[in-house]
């Protein structure tokens, strides 16, 4: 049995996830909106990917009898300097919600919360590779620099990510 500063965490948890999907969403139609269409894609699959990390916590509340309380997203950015500042952002919030999944695990050991431990071993996981996607298109664009050529090469590379739906009623 989840208690209730457990249950408030991962409530708010929730909103961080569909905040990153929105945020994610709006990042996909400013590479759209500046022809970019292969990051459009990657960003447009990274927030379903966020869609789905929300709903497994919701899931997961839900399995184990608690509340959901679904709070008001904050609007998110809508223009950003260049494809490189993108990807610096994204990073920076990618960092923000390791912390946010760490605070969860700090909460959940504290309260000898085995389950919940357990369950948030997989986001753990998930943040070590959202991080180093992160990075490592940060050091392509930083490598391309001002090449066009280079920045065509990386948009057709990042077109080909594909989307695969996560079982969000999983527990682990």
């Amino acid at each position: 049995m989840l208690n209730e500063n457990m249950i408030e965490a991962l409530n708010k948890q929730i909103n961080e996830e569909f905040f990153s999907a929105y945020l994610y969403l709006s990042m996909s139609a400013y590479f759209d909106s500046i022809g970019l269409k292969g990051f459009a894609n990657w960003m447009m699959v990274q927030y379903k990917e966020e869609v789905d990390h929300g709903m497994k916590f919701y899931n997961y509340l839900l399995s184990q009898g608690a509340n959901i309380k679904l709070l008001p997203i904050a609007e998110t950015p809508y223009k950003w300097n260049s494809p490189l500042n993108v990807y610096e952002e994204t990073l920076k919030h990618e960092q923000h919600i390791t912390k946010c999944i760490n605070d969860l695990v700090d909460i959940a050991e504290e309260s000898k919360d085995r389950a919940t431990f357990n369950f948030l071993q997989w986001y753990v996981d998930e943040q070590i590779e959202e991080e180093e996607n992160d990075r490592e298109i940060i050091d392509k664009l930083k490598l391309v620099g001002d090449n066009k050529s280079g920045l065509f090469m990386l948009d057709k590379d990042l077109a080909t990510r594909t989307y695969t739906p996560l079982n969000t009623n999983e527990e682990v």
